[in-house]
């Protein structure tokens, strides 16, 4: 028994041990990524920055919200880093809040897709048969919707009728809820066709074949032997996803569907800007160099995982 014991420790200190330098490996594959290296270091500033928003308030001693027309439309200086708008708000701590929320639409949205997408995927993967194909079908069906005319439809619903409660519907954050909700409805599906052929391939190796032996259930099984081997592609897909989303968040407010003011969004910070184009072009050039560039990084750093985490790729 004791024999079984340490030969067991020392089977676990290999598998730690091969685990930690799969990752190191890959650690060392992605530093050699030169844009993806750039594009997480620009990632991190920005959404430090534009969580810093309320501190940058409080040292200038200014508020985002309060309008000064008689300032109107004042060009950057050291009081107005980056001017002022229509209103005579600080364009600067603007663009933050407008950060604040566009990111978190990013990133919250694409791992309730994810995690969604992995659930299905993963159990039409590994079940197969009529299971498959009924949730495959799903799928197929939400992937052949026109999407964009669909956001649009789904963000035009009169909330007074949907039956939620009156407090809910009347929160200033419901238009952020509400876009987390609807981009997430048909943004899993990448995530659950990539998780099923991954699973598929998975429930015949070995290592599942003999946990079934053992008596292990479905759910042990999909969630401790094939979910693991599964992580990667899923991160991959995950930040790939994520600059399509605040794209769309970006479109949906910039036609008037998306995140409402008095919140701030880079998508609304340019439809405030659009009529103002020619009179104060730097209203919309901020928040569309932030888009920019943001789902630019997001796509380079997603290129650089990619190439990363794929275990046949030269170290």
């Amino acid at each position: 028994q004791n024999f079984l014991r340490g030969d067991r420790s020392v089977s676990e200190l290999v598998i730690n041990s091969h685990a930690q330098s799969t990752w190191a490996l890959a650690w060392r594959r992605f530093l050699k990524h030169k844009l993806a290296v750039i594009s997480g270091c620009y990632l991190i500033f920005i959404c430090l920055l534009s969580a810093s928003a309320p501190l940058f308030e409080l040292l200038r001693g200014i508020d985002a919200n309060q309008a000064n027309l008689f300032s109107r439309f004042a060009l950057p200086s050291s009081a107005a880093w980056l001017g002022l708008d229509e209103l005579g708000r600080d364009v600067f701590t603007r663009l933050l809040y407008g950060g604040q929320v566009s990111l978190l639409v990013g990133l919250v949205t694409a791992l309730v897709a994810a995690l969604f997408g992995t659930i299905v995927g993963l159990i039409a993967g590994y079940r197969g048969g009529w299971v498959d194909a009924i949730l495959m079908r799903l799928t197929d069906s939400v992937i052949s919707l026109p999407l964009l005319p669909l956001l649009i439809v789904l963000a035009a619903i009169d909330l007074n009728k949907s039956g939620l409660p009156e407090a809910i519907i009347q929160s200033e954050n419901i238009s952020l809820y509400r876009i987390i909700f609807i981009v997430a409805v048909v943004g899993w599906t990448t995530v659950a066709r990539l998780v099923r052929g991954a699973a598929l391939s998975l429930r015949e190796r070995d290592f599942v074949l003999a946990a079934k032996v053992q008596g292990a259930s479905a759910f042990r099984i999909m969630s401790v032997h094939i979910l693991p081997n599964l992580i990667s592609p899923i991160i991959v897909a995950t930040t790939l996803s994520i600059g399509n989303i605040i794209l769309l968040e970006s479109v949906l407010s910039f036609l008037g569907l998306g995140i409402q003011p008095p919140v701030a969004s880079w998508g609304n910070l340019l439809t405030n800007a659009q009529e103002l184009i020619f009179s104060a072009p730097w209203l919309a050039f901020y928040p569309g160099i932030a888009i920019f560039i943001t789902v630019i990084a997001f796509n380079f750093l997603g290129d650089g995982l990619q190439d990363a985490l794929d275990p046949k790729a030269e170290s």
